[in-house]
């Protein structure tokens, strides 16, 4: 273990969350330890602002919530208790055990620690001490804690160091941990991906070898970690990585070999990726259904394509279509069907954009989702998948019908509250 005291680190408890310190605080004078930890105090190291705090106690979770009255213990995998104070949310987690240790204890139970015959952690509420949780965490950098009695920071796995070569490490054998828990590649490919760090040769080794388990994620846990490492501001880096550590197929099926093979296709998920990344950046509206709508439209056509001499009309193949490529894609992804819906609709008003009359142009202009349908068009044109002058005819349609469309969303959507959001060029 290794103490960085105040004069050494550039921490400041006023750069802290006050709520954090609060139940720092509170915790402290019930007599349980209680740090600052992970993301926050790398981040606040870096000289960035933490987008969450995060505090260790050796608290059991029913310890926390006597202690906090709005307190909520979520989570069967791994409890841990949530602090609300208005909308900022302070997670609280108890330090977890060597699992290991005192196997053989007989009140252990399934509630307390479970791992299937494979190695993957189904269950790890074994509670320890504060060294015991440095090295049940996945990645050193997210290893470090805080003390802001003290003003010092605790390292029990070389955190400090790694963070100063711009390193990053998975704490103890990478493939052990990543048999544990699949999803740690990715977090991993996510946080290497944020803070511009290289990944070390044995964490990166075992990714390529374990990575065959991501497979067996539950689908709704991976669409959760595709939320997390696209819509971070990061999403045109993470496409890179992804493709490098060949895990982009885990997501998406065949898209690898795809854009391989078809430049256009690999054109438009990069565009996509940067422009998500610039509408995060100018603090603009993103949407999950965008992106996907997307990044599964070369599929989509390749599946539209596939039965050509099919007797059914370009807008009916197109339906067929889309419901084959989701339904697949939900066997990977759960992706929700409030999603899967928007996704449906914009794919659709591609046929109608390549097909409208200029004279019910107006009518297709006001619907909700015009603008990420046009949206689409514009990144298809760039890589030459539509007509040539397709995306400027239906530019100047806007222009010319500003006003009108203005007038016709405030109809539409002002008891929704969206005419603005949609009328200001924001995806709905």
């Amino acid at each position: 273990m290794k103490v960085i005291p105040r004069d050494q680190h550039t921490i400041s408890n006023k750069d802290i969350s006050d709520n954090a310190l609060s139940v720092i605080s509170n915790l402290s004078s019930k007599g349980h330890e209680a740090y600052l930890v992970g993301g926050a105090v790398r981040d606040l190291l870096l000289g960035k602002s933490p987008k969450d705090f995060d505090v260790a106690t050796s608290a059991t979770p029913e310890e926390i919530r006597k202690i906090f009255r709005r307190a909520r213990i979520i989570g069967r995998r791994f409890r841990i208790a949530q602090i609300k104070y208005g909308k900022e949310i302070i997670e609280v987690t108890t330090f977890r055990g060597n699992q290991k240790k005192d196997f053989s204890r007989k009140e252990k139970t399934l509630e307390e620690f479970e791992q299937s015959s494979r190695g993957l952690l189904l269950r790890d509420n074994i509670f320890g001490t504060m060294s015991e949780d440095a090295i049940r965490r996945d990645i050193t950098v997210n290893a470090l804690y805080y003390n802001p009695k003290t003003y010092s920071i605790i390292d029990h796995v070389s955190g400090i160091s790694d963070l100063s070569k711009s390193k990053l490490k998975v704490i103890g054998d990478p493939t052990s941990r990543f048999i544990e828990d699949p999803v740690r590649i990715l977090r991993v490919v996510r946080f290497a991906t944020k803070l511009n760090f290289k990944i070390s040769p044995d964490t990166s080794k075992a990714i390529n070898e374990i990575s065959p388990l991501l497979a067996d994620v539950p689908n709704a846990r991976l669409f959760d970690e595709f939320l997390k490492l696209f819509f971070s501001g990061h999403a045109n880096n993470t496409l890179k990585n992804l493709i490098n550590h060949s895990l982009l197929d885990y997501f998406f099926p065949g898209m690898q070999t795809q854009i391989k093979n078809q430049a256009k296709w690999g054109k438009l998920i990069e565009n996509v990726c940067a422009d998500t990344d610039l509408r995060i950046y100018e603090g603009k509206s993103v949407t999950p259904a965008f992106l996907l709508a997307v990044m599964l439209w070369p599929k989509l056509v390749t599946v539209i394509n596939k039965n050509p001499k099919i007797k059914q009309d370009r807008f009916t193949m197109l339906q067929s279509a889309g419901t084959e490529v989701i339904s697949k894609s939900n066997s990977l992804m759960a992706i929700p069907k409030r999603l899967s819906a928007s996704i449906r609709e914009i794919w659709e008003m591609q046929y109608h954009l390549e097909n409208n009359r200029r004279e019910k142009a107006l009518s297709l202009m006001s619907k909700k989702r015009f603008r990420a349908g046009y949206d689409l068009l514009v990144l298809r044109a760039r890589v030459g998948d539509c007509s040539t002058g397709l995306e400027r005819r239906w530019s100047e349609l806007q222009n010319t019908n500003k006003k009108t469309l203005k007038s016709i969303y405030n109809q539409k959507y002002k008891r929704s509250g969206s005419a603005r959001h949609l009328f200001l060029n924001q995806r709905g």
